[in-house]
């Protein structure tokens, strides 16, 4: 560019836009870190209280019954080899990361998905907003994060809620848009309001939809346990990123297969969760 062309002075509008928001806000985000530190401290303390071996149990029996037996077999031998592996502890603080910020992107996604596949305004305003959050690569997240609630577990909730929630909410908004219309005219022929429509028709017919989409967002919110653990989120991703730099190859290995091990169970169960919902759906 020629140099008497001005610089568009973005970087200073966000500082003073952050600025603004740390001044006027700051209670607000002291409440949201205490929320967020809350939920995640009393998953993980609820999970420790479960005893190793009854924990695979029970996970395994879920698996069996949502999923099949090679699932659940899987499942029992992968906690196994975690445990065995000596990052037990680090794998409960993992699911209750991602578990947190999963619960978070389901109330705020699907509200927001259903919104927006009835009112076409908000799903214009929406959809930018969403391709946004998805093509911003993940690390710009914690930039802001660090900034309003410091280092710890809340940035790597808040930058994984952000970077999960999209696939929720588009899925959301294209299940219930793909309801053949013909079941919407025959629903109207009967007199239905526009909230019985919604919530006996459509959300059901969209619920295998929307499970995928919750799929998706699990698996988006486990791939930021690394880099959360930048920030000083604890769990597995903090093991794989200590042998990152101090070159601990097997560390590292371990703490990722572990990380694989669990990203596969909740895949599966969850994708069966759906699988089992359009079935039912289909009878």
């Amino acid at each position: 560019m020629e140099k008497w062309l001005p610089k568009v002075p973005i970087a200073d509008w966000v500082d003073v836009f952050v600025n603004w928001l740390t001044d006027n806000l700051e209670e607000a985000f002291n409440g949201i870190t205490n929320v967020l530190e809350t939920l995640v401290e009393g998953m993980f303390t609820g999970f420790s209280y479960i005893p190793s071996y009854l924990f695979m149990i029970l996970l395994t029996l879920l698996a069996w019954k949502i999923a099949n037996k090679g699932i659940a077999i899987f499942t029992c031998i992968g906690l196994f080899l975690i445990a065995n592996l000596g990052y037990w502890d680090q794998m409960l603080y993992t699911l209750a990361l991602v578990l947190a910020a999963v619960i978070i992107s389901i109330l705020l996604g699907i509200p927001i998905g259903i919104w927006a596949s009835q009112k076409q305004t908000v799903k214009q305003i929406v959809t930018p907003i969403l391709d946004f959050m998805q093509t911003m690569p993940a690390f710009v997240y914690l930039i802001p994060a660090i900034f309003f609630f410091n280092i710890g577990v809340v940035p790597g909730v808040v930058a994984s809620v952000i970077f999960s929630m999209p696939p929720t909410i588009r899925l959301t908004i294209l299940g219930i848009q793909q309801v053949p219309a013909d079941i919407i005219e025959a629903t109207e022929a009967f007199g239905s309001t526009t909230s019985q429509r919604l919530l006996k028709v459509q959300l059901p017919l969209a619920m295998p939809t929307i499970m995928a989409g919750i799929n998706q967002s699990i698996m988006l919110a486990l791939s930021m346990v690394v880099i959360a653990s930048m920030v000083g989120a604890p769990g597995l991703g903090a093991d794989v990123y200590r042998a990152v730099t101090q070159i601990q190859i097997g560390k590292g290995f371990e703490a990722g297969l572990s990380i694989v091990v669990i990203a596969i169970i909740l895949d599966r169960i969850t994708q069966n969760i759906g699988n089992n919902k359009k079935q039912g759906g289909a009878v």
